[in-house]
């Protein structure tokens, strides 16, 4: 008998044969969109759970909360809820809805609140953690919490070692929290120094200012969903980041169409950006059969009323047109 519980992690590494061929490199995606909640924020749920029953923070009839742009949310949801708990959530308002009707079908107290910059308080980051202290919940914190990076460096980046035979090249992915890339980085850092690690960054974020100039800056918006942030959480402290790249919201969505047409993959913006990264650091080894990892994050029908509506996409001066 297995629970969902069981069920996250061990996903599988596919190879991106359309983007291989092109390229001449090996481009592999890990396929996290197969975790039981539908995305890689199933293990930072699992493992900030695990974490706090494990220090006595969690127990029977707890109650979790916390910040939010939805997969976590869900994640944190489905195992929480599995295990006794009741979840709530503060969300910015400018989700995909699909995450908004999933969280609510499963009972989830959902709380929307305006987008505002990060120092405002109304800001959902703030939001959760004032609920926390109003009503002595246990707070996730994703962003700050240990447990979320520590659970990818003990599973996440031991797989890819695994699947990959210790053949990696290059690792590269966008941040969100940092858990990810903190974690993965440093383990597979740790098993081949020669790694080259890229960091994904969209307009609106400040993270690609910061590996290339120091400075945490950016300008703009876009319309990816959960990554980007402008300020270094202590999950991404722990990142080891050779160099990084910025990806448009035009870029992500030529890929997001062609992974779908190309390679019947239809998945998410934040790993349409993974991947659309991942073939401009293959163009530029054109031919030269490095072995090149990125993450899958989620499925694309989790945006299907943003990236999959030809009106939402002009209302962002956003069009389909093929990879150059």
């Amino acid at each position: 008998m297995t629970t969902l519980w069981d069920c996250v992690g061990d996903t599988p590494l596919l190879r991106l044969g359309s983007l291989s061929k092109r390229t001449g490199c090996e481009l592999f995606g890990k396929a996290e969109f197969m975790n039981p909640g539908g995305s890689i924020k199933d293990r930072a749920a699992k493992g900030m759970i695990r974490d706090a029953e494990a220090r006595g923070l969690l127990g029977p009839g707890g109650t979790i909360v916390e910040g939010t742009a939805g997969n976590t949310g869900i994640g944190l949801a489905l195992l929480g809820i599995e295990r006794g708990y009741r979840v709530v959530v503060t969300m910015p308002d400018n989700q995909a809805r699909e995450k908004y009707d999933y969280l609510e079908a499963m009972g989830v107290d959902v709380r929307r609140v305006p987008v505002v910059p990060f120092a405002n308080p109304g800001h959902f980051y703030h939001q959760a953690r004032a609920l926390s202290e109003q009503h002595g919940w246990f707070w996730a914190n994703q962003f700050e919490n240990p447990a979320n990076g520590d659970f990818h460096y003990q599973t996440t980046g031991a797989e890819l070692w695994a699947q990959t035979g210790g053949r990696v090249d290059v690792l590269v992915s966008s941040v969100g929290t940092g858990g990810t890339l903190g974690g993965v980085s440093r383990y597979l850092k740790e098993k081949n120094p020669a790694l080259e690690v890229v960091l994904l960054d969209p307009p609106g974020s400040g993270l690609y200012s910061y590996v290339t100039s120091g400075k945490v800056e950016g300008s703009g918006g876009s319309i990816t969903e959960g990554i980007g942030i402008m300020r270094l959480t202590e999950n991404f402290k722990r990142a080891r980041v050779d160099s990084a790249l910025r990806v448009t919201d035009q870029e992500m969505i030529e890929m997001l169409y062609h992974l779908a047409r190309s390679d019947a993959l239809l998945v998410g913006t934040s790993a349409a950006l993974n991947v659309r990264g991942a073939y401009e650091v293959a163009r530029r080894y054109q031919g030269s059969g490095k072995r090149i990892v990125t993450f899958l994050c989620d499925h694309g029908s989790r945006y299907t009323s943003k990236v999959l509506n030809p009106e939402f996409l002009a209302s962002k001066a956003l069009t389909v047109r093929p990879l150059p």
